[in-house]
């Protein structure tokens, strides 16, 4: 049988597509490495990168010191071809943050909205505002991820409720895709938290794991096979709402911190804590930093209580503490949790602090949105 004619151009659309995926994982590198990575000849590898090279989206970086010939010429991919967007949204600010293909952070910036009744027209603010600090054009980007409190449907891809974001509801979506003329996507905060754990912090090489996101509410995300896992209806993480023996069960569940779990681990129990124990400190946060053995075990307590559901349901084998309380209590209130899960829980996780730097929302959005650029930007040599 004859060959098909289009073998040899798809053939060579796939080597450059695997090229690109390896610079920009692990590149710059030599074309002899190119070369040893991906099974192709120099010379093949050679005009690979001339191809790339002619398109703009690969360039020399440098060069690598060899032997007793001339040094080898470093390629890597040019930081230019393709920008992403991410933004955190909170009721009172919006943080935006632009980084280029390579996941370099260009520019953070944080907007007050100045009509929060309006999110297309505030979110519309916060780009423009970011991608004129980064000197880049809205037309250069390739995707935008929004992270929001609430609940967003793993099916259309808008919020479909947020008690502290009310405006946040079905139609917004599809009026920001309008408005900005570029790919936009809404993640729930703690999912877009987990991403970045994977990527930069806690979680790396983890692809079972949990986030527990202790602060002013409590999330949960989970990735299980390497992928978030959602829920049907989008509902999966909202651990607040987790019943605990002893405290009151909601009436209302349209009601704000009114789940069990919330009463038990939320700012006013946890500031009764320590009132009780006399810890000093303006913050609930502050608290967890400045306390004593006996405070901090009290908070682990009730931390526990979660992190042991989660991991008699799932199993991860390691929860990562996030949030305001779980970035303020670091490794101490880390451990003290691990030490709680294990005297109840027959499956004890590893349990540890978050080591995602900078604001976690906002680097898992930009997470989420390289990973959508780099796919059509490699979807473009196919």
């Amino acid at each position: 049988m004859s060959p098909s004619p289009g073998t040899p151009r798809l053939l060579r659309r796939l080597n450059d597509r695997t090229a690109l995926e390896l610079l920009l994982e692990d590149g710059p590198l030599t074309r002899a490495e190119l070369g040893e990575r991906t099974g192709l000849s120099k010379v093949t590898a050679g005009q690979l990168l001339a191809r790339l090279e002619e398109r703009g989206l690969v360039q020399v970086q440098g060069e690598r010191a060899g032997g007793r010939g001339p040094h080898a010429a470093l390629y890597g991919v040019v930081p230019s071809s393709a920008y992403v967007a991410g933004l955190e949204v909170l009721p009172d600010s919006l943080r935006a943050g632009v980084a280029d293909i390579t996941g370099r952070i260009v520019v953070e910036v944080t907007v007050n909205p100045s009509d929060g009744r309006d999110p297309v027209k505030a979110v519309h603010a916060a780009v423009q505002r970011a991608c004129e600090s980064a000197r880049v054009s809205q037309a250069q980007l390739r995707a935008f991820v929004i992270g929001t409190r609430g609940v967003v449907d793993p099916g259309t891809g808008d919020v479909r409720f947020s008690y502290d974001l009310p405006d946040w509801h079905v139609g917004v979506l599809a009026s920001l895709r309008r408005t900005l003329g570029v790919p936009v996507t809404i993640e729930n905060d703690v999912n877009l938290v987990a991403l970045a754990e994977h990527r930069y912090g806690a979680a790396v090489g983890y692809d079972d794991f949990a986030v527990i996101w202790a602060g002013v509410g409590q999330g949960l995300g989970v990735m299980l096979g390497g992928r978030l896992h959602r829920g049907i209806t989008g509902g999966a993480g909202e651990i607040g709402w987790l019943p605990v023996p002893g405290e009151p069960l909601p009436a209302d569940v349209s009601q704000p911190q009114s789940g069990s779990y919330q009463r038990l681990v939320g700012q006013d129990a946890l500031r009764g804590l320590a009132e009780l124990h006399g810890v000093l400190g303006s913050t609930v946060p502050d608290q967890v930093r400045n306390g004593g053995d006996g405070y901090l075990d009290a908070v682990a307590d009730r931390l526990a209580v979660g992190a042991a559901a989660v991991a008699v349901v799932l199993d991860p084998g390691l929860i990562v503490l996030s949030g305001d309380i779980g970035r303020a209590g670091g490794s101490r209130l880390a451990a003290k949790v691990e030490e709680a899960v294990a005297r109840i829980c027959p499956t004890p996780p590893r349990v540890v602090a978050t080591e995602v730097a900078g604001n976690p929302v906002l680097r898992g959005a930009l997470v989420a949105a390289l990973e959508q650029a780099r796919e059509q930007v490699l979807s473009d040599t196919v």
